[in-house]
């Protein structure tokens, strides 16, 4: 099998060739035809997890091993079964849930296997989607994709999974108030399509980038605003007219923490997505004082991934601008993404697909 792999943390991914692995136990093998890239694919590729405020998490000081085959959004058809995976459907199309727990915490049990401390995630823990073939640890991880579009259904398993979970814990939303959705990437587009599979339409996006700006314009978005510079809070001010009910932050910066925290009601809602570093810049007696919650989302649950494929399924979640690339193009797509030059998602399409 082939795959691009991480062989020495912050340097460009290797061609690699190996066995395809036969599946053991409760395992099942997809052979893959496409796999998403995430910008958190950047972050484990350079081996390093900004946690702002000068602190670092140093995957190689973690335990990890290389290499490592990136890539936890794959798409793919069933190969075979181990011989304890029960009856599987060869040749099914599937998405495949990479939020692996290790499968007896309590965490695990309640359905939270996002949350897990004993993680197996695919692409970090365990070899991801940026090969050919992929072994996957039981037929439950496998989500039925028929009638989807299969480069789409791909950014299901993080981009769409990830956005649709953040727009829930903002539920119930008053229909008449205003959501905010910072940063206009691929991710944010994707939580754009949650908030109105919802029936939610009071949505508003900021950015700075116009071109992104735009996609989210033709997402759904409903207001839209340049965030860039000193000026960014009366902006906002003057594209919504009034306080904002909740926000989804896809970039994680100090000041698109300030942008959100400046405009909330009373009994605002900040769910962080992003990962760029940052520190939440709050008072605390503010916080309680105006009723804020502030709430970190971590991916989501394979309940959760059902919903999302059942939805695009009905045609109700609408598909975010997807391009494809070869295998081949992993690498440049992580440079590509790490410079701001992607609108929307990339998807590696493998040979054959």
């Amino acid at each position: 099998m082939e795959s691009y792999d991480v062989t020495e943390w912050g340097k460009p991914l290797q061609r690699l060739l190996r066995e395809t692995p036969a599946p053991q136990g409760t395992e099942v093998l997809v052979r893959l035809r496409y796999c998403g890239v995430c910008h958190s694919d950047v972050h484990i590729r350079d081996g390093i997890m900004d946690l702002g405020g000068g602190k670092k998490i140093v995957l190689g000081e973690r335990g990890f091993k290389l290499p490592l085959t990136l890539g936890h959004e794959p798409f793919g058809s069933v190969v075979a079964g181990g011989p304890d995976a029960g009856p599987v459907a060869v040749g099914s199309d599937v998405v495949v849930y990479p939020w692996i727990g290790c499968g007896t915490c309590a965490r695990c049990t309640e359905g939270n296997e996002n949350l897990c401390m004993a993680p197996r995630n695919l692409g970090l823990h365990r070899p991801g989607g940026f090969a050919d073939h992929l072994l996957v640890a039981h037929p439950r991880y496998l989500v039925d994709a028929a009638g989807l579009d299969p480069a789409y259904a791909a950014t299901l398993a993080c981009s769409g999974l990830t956005a649709y979970s953040a727009a829930r814990k903002l539920a119930p939303i008053p229909a008449p108030e205003w959501v905010l959705v910072i940063g206009a990437g691929g991710l944010g587009l994707s939580v754009i399509a949650a908030l109105r599979a919802m029936g939610h339409e009071r949505i508003a996006c900021a950015d700075v980038d116009a071109g992104k700006l735009a996609a989210a314009g033709a997402a759904g978005a409903t207001a839209l605003f340049d965030s860039s510079g000193d000026s960014a809070i009366q902006k906002a001010r003057q594209a919504l007219a009034g306080p904002i009910y909740g926000a989804v932050d896809l970039v994680g910066t100090a000041g698109t923490a300030a942008l959100a925290l400046a405009l909330f009601r009373r009994g605002g809602r900040y769910v962080g997505v992003g990962l760029y570093g940052g520190e939440l810049p709050f008072s605390i007696s503010a916080m309680i004082q105006r009723g804020l919650t502030l709430q970190g989302s971590l991916v989501g649950t394979l309940a959760e991934l059902r919903e999302v494929i059942a939805l695009a399924q009905s045609g109700k979640l609408k598909p975010i601008p997807v391009a494809t690339r070869p295998l081949s193009a992993a690498g440049q797509t992580l440079d590509d993404l790490a410079g701001g030059r992607i609108t929307g998602r990339v998807v590696l399409q493998m040979a054959g697909a």
